[in-house]
């Protein structure tokens, strides 16, 4: 299955725009091919890490669906989109952050083994209980991933050989869950690799989600900067400087 990117406008990265129903879809195809599929999404963050570590963007570059997270990267690919008239649809409904599509996942036919990893073990177990729930004729396993190490990783591997999912929620923040992901995927077992982040704590309740209306209006970073501000200050009040003197490089060297 091979699914069409399209440019976000000054940020120099593609993404699948897809709404919760066309995840799904793919998400179906992809488990009925039964091959080693990986799902990802675009921020700000990620975006910056694109343009600055190499095998952070080979990753990307090579993932099947790179889904708008972001407010700020759903924006101006909305701006893209507009300029071409083609879909009229909101533009809310191509944002996709982990928590808006994985309560979507009881949809899928022929989903039986789902692996959750990453998280602290409180988190870990919550989040396999509550995807026991959405998805009722499934085995979830899981495998908390607090103090990631060589050792930590060599068992993931091991554990995930063991269970054999179909389908792995894989939570381990950025850019770790990816720089595993890049090294590890050819020797681990089939299946749809997800990269959530944050979201195993977000759906085990650990976390607490910004209201809708908030995130509507692109605002979730000014909750996560309340309720975390030592994690979050940086990523809000200085990567976005890192950002634009990455693209304002890649101008200069004329890269558009």
């Amino acid at each position: 299955m091979t699914l069409q990117r399209q440019p976000v406008p000054f940020l120099g990265v593609d993404a699948t725009p897809l709404d919760v129903d066309g995840l799904t879809a793919v998400l179906n195809g992809f488990v009925a091919d039964g091959s080693t599929r990986t799902v990802v999404g675009h921020n700000l963050h990620s975006v910056t890490l694109f343009h600055s570590e190499p095998e952070f963007r080979k990753f990307y570059e090579n993932s099947d669906v790179v889904l708008l997270d972001g407010a700020p990267v759903l924006w101006l690919w909305g701006r893209g989109r507009a300029k071409t008239g083609r879909d009229t649809r909101p533009v809310m409904d191509y944002r996709l952050g982990s928590t808006d599509w994985i309560p979507a996942l009881g949809r899928l036919d022929g989903l039986h083994r789902i692996a959750v990893l990453g998280a602290g073990a409180t988190a870990n177990a919550k989040a396999v209980e509550k995807l026991q729930g959405i998805v009722p004729g499934a085995a979830v396993s899981g495998m908390p991933g607090e103090g990631w190490d060589p050792d930590l990783e060599e068992k993931a591997a091991a554990w995930l050989a063991e269970v054999q999912p179909q389908l792995v929620l894989i939570g381990l923040g950025m850019p770790l869950q990816e720089e595993v992901l890049w090294r590890r995927l050819p020797s681990l077992p089939p299946a749809v690799y997800c990269a959530v982040g944050g979201a195993i704590e977000q759906i085990a309740g650990i976390q607490k989600l910004a209201p809708r209306w908030l995130g509507r209006l692109g605002l979730e970073w000014a909750w996560r900067l309340l309720l975390h501000p030592r994690r979050v200050a940086y990523r809000v009040f200085g990567e976005p400087w890192v950002l634009l003197g990455l693209l304002l490089r890649r101008r200069l060297r004329g890269h558009g």
